[in-house]
């Protein structure tokens, strides 16, 4: 098979999915150590380890799955990731939705191809790239990111996967309440997928979206979060009454009789509560329930989360710092962009805004980043 015939990644814009490898695809190399290593494939590119050299055009032209041998006679198994195992190792400016989230998420929530879907925040782009594919070429996916910084590492990770930015993709960058009134009409939206610090504060206006029987999800990690949007939810009577879950993934290790659980785990990450909207003049019946100790009143939750009675301001009780989160500084996410910039220059993709690229065309000019 000649170069030309398997050039097909960076040149084309598009990485393959399956068959042979060409140049622009992502593949990860595994070690007789099982040491893992990613890389993209280019022209007159090489691997190098310690133990010797691979080129890059060895590869070009092998089934996917195959075995070679560097310079020094060690085997590696040569794989396309998953994209699980995309979402795992690409670079992040927000933590990501795990693997075992999303899937849960596509099906909790349902995501169907053709489905319009909502989603907010983006992060560093790991739902998106899982909601684009539950969708498919038919639906169209809405994303919605406050910080200008995320929003450009989802745009680069998913066109480095994709090969382009899907065009049923829509990134904006804002609050939720005041962009998606302009973006989405109303009843106008299948699925909400809500991943942020508060979601509670955008209840309202994701039911305003949502078509009657459409369904909310929210993803979020501490308790305290997970109770007070099943809260909101609840007292917005819009919404059938809330469910809620965790998912634990635990390995084993099973080679001959030595069959045991794994020593590590992926524990918790965060709570799914999901909701279905009502049709509008709908009341909710109540639940019939014997009275019991789980009985609480509206003091009860005020103890537990003041800003539900108004003692404290939400902006001062919730917090990245308050819930736990990992705050990343302004250098760190600004090094994260130019890595996930990075990996899509490697496919080929253009991935900066268009003021940005204009304004780098023009000599004397300031850059400036907008929202898409």
């Amino acid at each position: 098979m000649s170069e030309l015939d398997t050039d097909t990644g960076a040149s084309a814009g598009t990485p393959a999915k399956s068959g042979p490898l060409g140049y622009g695809d992502r593949v990860q190399l595994t070690g007789p150590k099982g040491r893992l290593n990613t890389i993209t494939l280019v022209h007159d590119g090489e691997f190098h380890s310690h133990r010797g050299v691979i080129a890059h055009a060895d590869l070009v032209g092998l089934p996917d799955a195959s075995v070679v041998e560097n310079s020094s006679g060690e085997e590696y198994l040569v794989l396309r990731p998953l994209l699980s195992d995309f979402v795992m190792s690409m670079p992040r400016g927000a933590a990501i939705v795990y693997p075992k989230d999303a899937a849960q998420i596509l099906s909790l929530a349902d995501i169907f191809p053709g489905a319009r879907v909502v989603e907010a925040g983006v992060g560093s782009g790991a739902l998106s790239l899982h909601l684009l594919r539950g969708i498919g070429e038919q639906g169209e996916l809405f994303s919605f990111e406050r910080r200008e910084e995320f929003a450009d590492v989802a745009r680069a990770n998913v066109a480095a996967f994709s090969g382009a930015a899907p065009d049923n993709w829509t990134l904006s960058v804002g609050d939720l309440q005041d962009t998606l009134p302009a973006v989405c009409p109303t009843d106008s939206v299948d699925r909400v997928v809500l991943d942020m610090l508060a979601p509670w504060e955008c209840v309202g206006v994701a039911a305003e979206a949502l078509k009657p029987g459409g369904v909310l999800i929210c993803y979020v990690a501490t308790v305290t979060q997970l109770s007070r949007t099943a809260e909101e939810i609840r007292r917005s009577g819009l919404f059938t009454h809330p469910q809620s879950n965790e998912t634990m993934v635990r390995g084993w290790h099973v080679e001959g009789l030595a069959v045991r659980p794994d020593h590590r785990m992926v524990a918790h990450t965060g709570f799914l509560i999901t909701a279905r909207r009502l049709a509008p003049g709908t009341v909710l019946p109540s639940l019939k329930r014997r009275a019991s100790k789980g009985e609480f009143t509206d003091a009860d939750l005020a103890s537990w989360l003041p800003d539900l009675a108004g003692e404290v301001e939400s902006s001062e009780m919730w917090s990245p710092e308050v819930v736990g989160d990992r705050v990343k500084s302004d250098k760190v996410l600004r090094k994260k962009v130019r890595e996930a910039r990075a990996l899509a220059d490697e496919r080929g993709v253009e991935t900066a805004p268009e003021a940005e690229q204009a304004a780098s065309a023009a000599p004397g000019q300031q850059a400036t980043n907008t929202a898409e």
